[in-house]
């Protein structure tokens, strides 16, 4: 094991080149949409202002910045466009992509840190061993900024392992075939179509177990894993919820009623329902980067990230997930008969956080896994 200095602390969400960015992004949501994909230049752009290397290794180029960092990096990001967010939220896939050799992280990122990784877990498919290399086929669905990744990772089913957690094989996008299965209603942008892979030969140590141990001994990469990956989505909604606030406020100020009502703003129960909002959206992220902080200074320390704390950055991030889906669900109420077109932005809002809401890292029934934990009633029950 490698031992590393702690994080730098570069602000990745500021400056003129972000802030330009965040307008295009805003933009061209609708583009994103309907071509269901964040397009390359955008991706580019990711790279570009350190979205990939962000939770990389210094010695590979990386920045190692802190948890909290990124996941303001990517709340920014999702106040533009949700999709848009998604897609760059997978810049975390550095900090389980350490699981890799040492040797073979060097090879990945032997031309850079600003490997854009995709991956699609389940269904984990058996693989057979030919030539002491794993033989992989099959088809995974939910692979989410697939169309923009120059590597993409797939579960597989190794005979008589039994970690508990599934091993994720890594290939060159050139080695996989997307089916363009992505359609919904929400986060249409996020090209998360079905990856297929026919006869590919991998080898073993380009396989890793999707939450095991690290290959470099950092306090980033002692952050808990599988907490980050679900706090990276829910932070997405976190960003589409406060942009919902946003669109109502500015359309309350000058909006008048075709019938003969008071402008929106001077309405009571407007007024009562932006305070109300405003206050859950509030409680839900102080909370959610609270607890973050406080795992954080605990590893910073050279402390360890208790099973009781895990359990609940992870019940944070449920919370803020449901929180913004409600909050968006408010806020399209809110914007009356106009908000019903499909393109709207607080049609949009809505449909993008009650599916961030839907994703089985955040969903209700992590409520229940939370409780387990807390009454002493055993860990989380399956994965993630």
């Amino acid at each position: 094991m490698l031992i590393q200095t702690p994080e730098c602390k570069a602000d990745l969400a500021k400056g003129p080149a972000f802030d330009a960015l965040i307008e295009d992004i805003s933009s061209r949501a609708l583009e994103f949409r309907e071509n269901r994909r964040i397009t390359k230049d955008i991706i580019e752009k990711f790279q570009e202002i350190g979205v990939y290397r962000a939770l990389v290794a210094r010695q590979f180029g990386g920045m190692e910045v802190s948890p909290m960092a990124f996941l303001e990096l990517i709340e920014r990001i999702g106040w533009a466009d949700a999709s848009a967010g998604w897609v760059a939220s997978f810049g975390v896939s550095a900090t389980y992509l350490v699981a890799l050799p040492l040797e073979t992280l060097k090879k990945l990122y032997a031309d850079g840190p600003d490997i854009v990784f995709a991956g699609a877990i389940f269904p984990a498919q058996p693989v057979q061993v030919k030539n002491d290399h794993f033989v992989v086929n099959g088809r995974w669905p939910f692979a989410s900024g697939c169309t923009g990744a120059s590597f993409i990772g797939v579960g597989i089913a190794v005979a008589d392992e039994q970690c508990g957690l599934p091993r994720t094989a890594v290939l060159p996008a050139a080695e996989v075939t997307i089916d363009e299965t992505w359609n919904t209603i929400g986060l249409s942008g996020t090209g998360s179509h079905d990856v297929v892979v026919r006869d590919v030969e991998v080898a073993p140590e380009w396989t890793f177990i999707r939450g095991g141990a690290p290959s470099l001994d950092l306090p980033l990469y002692r952050y808990p894993s599988l907490c980050f990956a679900a706090q990276v989505l829910s932070v997405v909604g976190l960003g589409c919820a406060q942009r919902a606030i946003d669109e109502v406020v500015k359309m309350a100020a000058g909006r008048k009623s075709i019938t003969g009502a008071p402008t929106m703003a001077d309405r009571a129960q407007v007024q009562a329902a932006i305070g109300e909002v405003s206050a859950q959206l509030s409680a839900a992220r102080a909370a959610f980067y609270s607890v973050t902080t406080e795992a954080w200074d605990v590893l910073s320390d050279g402390g360890t990230v208790t099973e009781a704390l895990a359990n609940r950055i992870r019940l944070a991030a449920t919370h803020a997930a449901q929180v913004c889906a409600d909050v968006a669900r408010a806020c399209f109420a809110l914007g009356g008969i106009a908000a019903v077109h499909k393109d709207h932005i607080l049609a949009r809002c809505l449909q993008d956080c009650v599916v961030v809401a839907q994703h089985a890292f955040m969903g209700r029934g992590n409520y229940e896994a939370a409780g387990r934990v807390m009454l002493g009633r055993g860990g989380r029950p399956g994965y993630p």
